[in-house]
């Protein structure tokens, strides 16, 4: 178990650059010169990305604790 939490707060600690904007909303920001939008579009769709996984994968480690419970509690 103490592999995975390690595995989990290293995935954490990695950032990787992502680009996430759909061809035409890169092709409109792209003719900007400052690219401040671009910048400020990316990010907020990176943002929206990632609450639905933060969600789930909460909701995953919360049925998994309940089940693990439940198994310790019968053996």
């Amino acid at each position: 178990m103490k592999k995975y939490v390690l595995i989990l707060i290293l995935l954490f600690l990695v950032i990787t650059p992502a680009e996430a904007q759909c061809a035409m909303c890169r092709a409109v920001l792209e003719s900007e010169e400052g690219q401040g939008t671009a910048k400020g579009v990316n990010d907020g769709i990176v943002y929206l990305m990632v609450i639905p996984y933060l969600l789930v994968g909460g909701l995953g480690y919360f049925i998994y604790r309940i089940l693990s419970k439940k198994e310790k509690t019968t053996n």
